[in-house]
């Protein structure tokens, strides 16, 4: 398996994204891809003295337009790196206005369109903006890279490697995706403990582990509505460290009988066995994505959440004293996985760009730069739990996670075996699943139909002239 794909990760890793060099369909998820030239200074940019101190040029006494996405990781974060930003002496009175939407695509396509974009934009979430109507209005980052981080060290040589990877397009760095996700399974593993159950290898183990649950009345996962698809994610992760490229690069490059790989129809037959066998909680597609998870967390309902390390943040005020939160990779179908063991799914995500027709592009580009100074980053990384793509800034307590402590180990036994998935976020196709996986977690589709329904979307947009296809490796 090609695992030194896009978005490389030595240690950790945190929230979504990733996508190869080019564009999307108009309403796609998040993500990103490989290399880059140095950028511009941005056509709307209020102009400055440029210096070392301040070197995109901010104008004295400007205001930054910020417009982030208030997802798992809210947007409190951005909030301090706008008060370090405002607090910096060197740059003359320049200010940032930090605001929320969870409707980035709805919100700011228009201001895109009327040539009045914000200076700084957090483009992630379901309702993302596609790149492809956006990509030639973006300003390259590579600058942003290559400038003095707040404490006088070049930013490039603070980061993880790879997290240049997923925020290139067509050769053109347009998005810095500020976290390092890891996609898994979490757990309390003081329930684990307090209930005896056996922490899962493989996805043969999780009959056993249902049952366990069962007996003592409990499930072994739940779901929510507008989170239905990240049993996807865990069915296509967990074939990908299965069987690697055979699974990957069929499904990734929208191949014909894709999801037909016996990996894939494996692992879809045991997630159907189980919830047949009433091992899901119902009605989860008539629940609210974070009520599903308090159930979790918070009610100990269930034993098992698939999701990204942004959960412990999300649910930080859902989840119950004594709940030791960890995390293990997604699991391999049976112990004949074809990758490494370890290998695991990890990406740079949260992307951010800076408009070429801001009025401000300058200053978008400084609070970017206040964002990845260690001070900033090790504020974030503290408040939510979650490590950002700067190096060395959580310590070997995790700030008394033990989910973070979890990524952590994770990373550590992956090294370099690790991938990211791009095909869903790359064409747009979330959306359109979502109502699928419902039904198939709600028992009311078989392993065919789900099979049919999902195939029919790849093969829809690869039959689409006006979509623009990628070739992923």
């Amino acid at each position: 398996m090609e695992t030194k794909d896009a978005s490389i990760i030595s240690r950790r890793s945190l929230l979504r994204g990733a996508a190869l060099a080019a564009v999307m369909v108009p309403l796609g998820v998040s993500l990103a891809s490989c290399a880059g030239p140095s950028g511009g200074s941005g056509s709307g940019s209020a102009g400055g003295t440029k210096s070392a101190d301040n070197p995109f040029g901010v104008a004295a006494n400007s205001k930054v337009d910020a417009v982030i996405f208030d997802g798992g990781y809210g947007v409190d974060y951005v909030e301090n790196a706008a008060k370090i930003m405002g607090g910096n002496k060197k740059l003359d009175g320049a200010t940032a206005k930090i605001s929320p939407s969870t409707k980035i695509a709805q919100e700011l396509q228009p201001r895109f369109v009327g040539g009045n974009p914000p200076d700084l934009i957090d483009n992630s979430g379901a309702n993302s903006i596609g790149w492809n109507t956006i990509l030639d209005q973006l300003e390259d980052l590579t600058d942003v890279l290559e400038s003095n981080n707040l404490e006088g060290t070049k930013i490039s040589d603070t980061l993880y490697g790879g997290v240049k990877d997923p925020g290139t397009f067509g050769g053109k760095f347009v998005a810095i995706n500020y976290f390092m996700t890891v996609f898994g399974l979490w757990y309390s593993s003081s329930l684990f403990e307090k209930d005896g159950y056996k922490v899962p290898t493989s996805w043969q183990d999780l009959k056993d582990l249902g049952a366990a649950a069962k007996a003592k009345g409990k499930y072994l996962f739940v779901w929510g509505k507008e989170a239905a698809t990240y049993y996807q994610t865990l069915v296509i992760d967990s074939a990908v460290i299965q069987s690697g490229d055979d699974v990957r690069l069929p499904l990734e490059n929208l191949k014909e009988n894709c999801w037909s790989h016996p990996t894939l129809q494996s692992i879809l037959t045991i997630l159907y066995d189980l919830i047949q066998a009433g091992y899901m909680k119902p009605g989860g597609s008539g629940t609210q994505f974070t009520q599903a998870q308090s159930q979790w967390s918070l009610d100990e309902a269930a034993l098992l959440y698939p999701s990204g390390s942004w959960i412990e943040n999300e649910m930080k005020k859902q989840t119950a004293d004594g709940f030791k939160m960890m995390g293990i990779p997604e699991l391999p179908l049976d112990d004949k996985q074809t990758t490494p063991k370890g290998t695991m799914r990890a990406e740079a995500g949260e992307p951010f760009v800076v408009p070429t027709k801001a009025k401000n592009a300058a200053g978008g580009k400084e609070l970017l730069r206040t964002m990845l100074s260690k001070e900033a980053a090790t504020w974030t990384a503290k408040s939510k739990f979650a490590p950002t793509i700067v190096k060395g800034t959580v310590p070997d307590d995790a700030f008394g996670s033990t989910a973070l402590a979890s990524q952590i180990k994770m990373l550590d036994a992956a090294g370099e075996n690790v991938f990211t998935i791009k095909s869903t976020n790359l064409y747009g196709m979330n959306s359109d699943q979502l109502p699928i996986w419902n039904s198939f977690l709600d028992g009311k589709m078989t392993v065919a139909e789900i099979t049919k329904a999902l195939q029919d979307l790849v093969d829809k947009v690869r039959n689409d002239s006006s979509v623009t296809k990628i070739e992923i490796k």
